[in-house]
């Protein structure tokens, strides 16, 4: 993976549990179970022992991260962000999306890490419009870039990538 001329925030289109990056990005439900979407490909990828660190965990706050090891990922460790279920917008859902993507690149840098790869978070079963989910995560990865070497915006359809992208151009 190469930067992009946005600086060390690039968009690609992948399965977000088969990149080599220091730390993927699951899109956990509150209880950090195994879910579907990005979150189920990540357990399933991860192997069984991402079900019992997640248990000792216990859960996390909507608009929080906690992180685990990666297990049989390429990753070294999953940062799991509690992204917000969609209630019309006029529930605080923009800050807990933003809050989620900076924890997630927060508890990221804690570990150490270098690069880290971000799912569109939200946007599948939760609901969160995806126009304003993309935005809201490109203007926080690019708020919180300081310290990272790569920052990937992970799309899993072409449409999501699209928007990405869009947001990404030099202005």
């Amino acid at each position: 993976m190469g930067f992009s001329a946005s600086g060390p925030v690039e968009a690609i289109c992948a399965d977000i549990a088969t990149l080599a990056v220091d730390v993927v990005v699951n899109a956990a439900n509150r209880e950090l179970r195994r879910g579907s979407g990005v979150c189920g490909a990540i357990f399933a990828a991860a192997g069984p022992a991402l079900d019992d660190a997640c248990a000792a965990i216990g859960g996390c706050a909507t608009g929080d991260a906690v992180a685990t090891d990666g297990f049989d990922l390429p990753a070294r460790w999953i940062v799991h962000a509690v992204g917000p279920v969609w209630h019309g917008g006029d529930d605080g859902e923009a800050d807990l999306l933003a809050s989620c993507y900076r924890r997630a690149l927060a508890v990221g840098r804690d570990l150490g890490a270098r690069s880290i790869a971000l799912p569109a978070i939200s946007t599948g079963i939760y609901g969160f419009p995806p126009d304003a989910a993309a935005a809201i995560a490109v203007a926080t990865a690019r708020a919180n870039a300081t310290g990272w070497d790569h920052i990937v915006l992970c799309a899993f359809d072409t449409d999501t990538l699209a928007r990405y992208q869009a947001l990404l151009r030099p202005i």
